[in-house]
């Protein structure tokens, strides 16, 4: 069923309908070539799901009856950011689509040492937004509840500096002195409070993927100094386009209630 997000504040909920204009009224009314009669679900991002029939149907404006209104299960019961160091070519776009389908709550692209990709403000913002895109795209066809958001990117040291005092943050390397990513999930499942409570504050969690050719000694220090560890992904090398995947999806097993 298709699925559109909506803040709340533009909803009438009193009176049980909701207008959507703009890109998504002409995308519905063009591309998806719905009529009136068709169901379709509106998500408001705070974890609730509004399923709906179309009852006038424009290239300007659609409006939507509200049939039911439920809470959204797709969620994790806690909230990822992934930092993902700048990777070459279009591997961010592979990496943002997948995240967000396993269940990223945002994604802040890092300029490490190492990055190839060196992007001015100018070129930040145009691939800001398209990778934002994709994030809602992918939001979309996967049933979340919410868009997670991608940032500009950022320093690795602000990167440190953001994730350091999340209950979870997990600095993937595949160098020596590194624990293995079950033993941590293992022990972040039995200290962490986790609730399908929508109400209730979930627990934050940073993942920390480097570039091609890895992470510079002096990150790694950086890392371990904020009290950060390093963790193993098993016994192989992961591209940085395999890992948030492969880390995201062993949170999903460990964690998914």
């Amino acid at each position: 069923m298709a699925r559109f997000f909506l803040s709340r504040d533009a909803m009438d909920l009193a009176s049980g309908v909701i207008p959507i204009t703009g890109e998504d009224a002409h995308h519905i009314a063009f591309s998806l070539r719905m009529a009136v009669g068709d169901p379709l679900t509106v998500c408001d991002m705070q974890k609730t799901e509004y399923a709906c029939t179309i009852t006038e149907i424009r290239p300007e404006r659609v409006l939507l009856r509200i049939d039911e209104a439920k809470e959204n299960r797709t969620e994790l019961p806690l909230e990822i950011c992934l930092y993902q160091s700048l990777p070459k070519g279009d591997k961010m776009e592979y990496i943002v689509q997948k995240a967000v389908e396993l269940g990223v709550s945002e994604i802040v692209p890092v300029a490490g040492a190492r990055c190839i990709v060196r992007l001015d403000e100018k070129n930040a913002q145009k691939k800001v937004a398209r990778w934002q895109k994709i994030a809602e795209e992918a939001a979309k066809q996967c049933g979340r509840g919410i868009i997670p958001h991608v940032g500009m990117p950022v320093t690795f040291a602000s990167a440190i500096a953001r994730g350091r005092d999340t209950e979870l943050p997990l600095f993937c390397y595949e160098g020596d002195g590194t624990v293995s990513l079950k033993a941590v999930l293992d022990g972040a499942m039995a200290r962490l409070a986790l609730s399908r409570d929508i109400t209730q504050p979930r627990p934050r969690a940073a993942i920390y993927i480097g570039p091609e050719g890895g992470y510079d000694v002096k990150e790694v220090t950086m890392a371990a100094e904020a009290g950060i560890p390093s963790v193993n992904l098993g016994r192989r090398i992961l591209r940085c386009e395999t890992a948030s995947g492969f880390v995201l999806s062993c949170m999903t097993y460990a964690f998914e209630l």
